[in-house]
């Protein structure tokens, strides 16, 4: 069964400045607990549609690499990517900017697409048992300090 997790958050600065902070993937690891940034690959050099980056990423002693593909590249109101595996599924990521009169709301959401296979393999590799709670804890952590960076 698919499962969704979406996390909002005010944050006090254009959607411009947040857009320029949330598509440039290789720093995602200054606010990710768990995503420690990547790199751009496949003849990929920055965020635009179809761009290619491996992502790396840590937990409690554990890392991992993963394939993501931007699927969307609305600036600066949704960008969004997927993680796949072959044969083994993923997961789709997106990030939403709504303007408000403070600056602007982003919703984070995150669908999980595992099939079997890579919910025990990914459960191993990681040491993340639970998914989705893990995931909820990871985009709250991310937008907190996202948002506590631009307000500096």
């Amino acid at each position: 069964m698919e499962k969704i997790v979406t996390v909002s958050r005010e944050i006090a600065a254009s959607p411009n400045e947040v857009w320029d902070l949330i598509t440039n993937l290789p720093n995602m690891g200054r606010w990710s607990p768990e995503n420690d940034g990547g790199k751009w690959v496949k003849g990929s050099s920055g965020p635009e549609l179809g761009a290619k980056f491996s992502g790396e990423n840590s937990w409690e002693g554990k890392s991992w690499k993963a394939p993501v593909t931007i699927t969307e590249f609305d600036a600066p109101r949704r960008f969004a990517f997927e993680m796949r595996f072959p044969f083994m599924g993923g997961s789709d990521w997106s990030f939403d900017l709504e303007p408000t009169s403070e600056g602007c709301k982003v919703t984070q959401t995150w669908v999980d697409r595992r099939r079997k296979a890579l919910v025990v393999i990914g459960g191993k590799v990681s040491g993340v048992p639970d998914r989705a709670s893990h995931t909820r804890m990871s985009m709250e952590t991310t937008l907190e300090k996202l948002a506590g960076e631009v307000s500096k």
